[in-house]
């Protein structure tokens, strides 16, 4: 089975945004015991800023580009050394891709996206996918990958994935009252679930921008699932037990 599993920057990293190397651990143990069962495995991983935010000793995200791409570049080296060690641990080799909005919109690069991708995933390796935050400039143009929701989703669609799954530090699409919902077959109401932006100082994404993600994959036939990425999920999740949220790729 080919699955995308996307983790959220409050889900790997503490408050500090320092990276959280027990949660790392956790994380990087379940996507390697998933290869091993012979799933195909592709991995968007936000933290980057965050990780640099907290290197450079900064309060909170910046809110000037050239200062979050400061922090980009200074915490994407930080992550993928962590994940580098985490993973070699259990025996699986990674590879990291870094992308924009530009890789999506023309035909080649997208193309050589997904053939980069599919090359990695044949020989075994994780592709470790991540906004390319050094470069990109979608904030000045009022676009954005919403810490990497929307990335994790043209990255399902592109590879034609089976499933995608977005870690974040709830339990799943959780109702009024506070409680998780197992599944949704239907979006309606659904958004006026979640407060539009609701994200954490150290990200730029939000409930909001998950659904947004998650009803442009079941549209295109993916099932989808929010659960919590702080605990020991993605195994009981796909072996079908009721972990999470579950979007079926019929839902509309």
């Amino acid at each position: 089975m080919k699955i995308v599993v996307k983790v959220g920057t409050h889900a790997i990293a503490r408050k500090s945004g320092r990276p959280d190397y027990a949660a790392l651990k956790r994380l990087t143990g379940q996507i390697s015991q998933l290869c091993k069962q012979g799933h195909e495995i592709v991995f968007v991983s936000s933290g980057a800023v965050a990780a640099g935010v907290e290197s450079m000793g900064l309060s909170a995200r910046p809110r000037d580009v050239s200062e979050v791409q400061m922090c980009a570049a200074v915490g994407q080296a930080r992550f993928i050394y962590e994940y580098e060690k985490l993973f070699a641990a259990d025996g699986v080799k990674i590879g990291q891709i870094l992308l924009t909005h530009y890789d999506f919109e023309e035909h080649r690069r997208a193309q050589n996206v997904k053939k980069a991708i599919e090359r990695l995933v044949k020989a075994g390796i994780v592709p470790i996918v991540n906004e390319n935050d050094v470069v990109a400039d979608e904030e000045l143009k009022g676009r954005t990958f919403g810490d990497n929701d929307w990335l994790s989703f043209l990255i399902a669609k592109l590879v034609k994935a089976d499933q995608l799954v977005l870690l974040t530090t709830v339990d799943g699409l959780l109702d009024a009252s506070g409680r998780r919902i197992q599944r949704v077959d239907s979006f309606r109401n659904v958004m006026k679930l979640v407060r539009a932006g609701e994200k954490g100082k150290l990200s730029k994404g939000g409930m909001d921008s998950k659904l947004k993600a998650v009803k442009a994959a079941v549209e295109a036939g993916i099932d989808t699932y929010i659960a919590n990425g702080r605990k020991q999920v993605l195994v009981p999740l796909l072996s079908g037990r009721p972990t999470g949220t579950f979007f079926p790729g019929s839902a509309l």
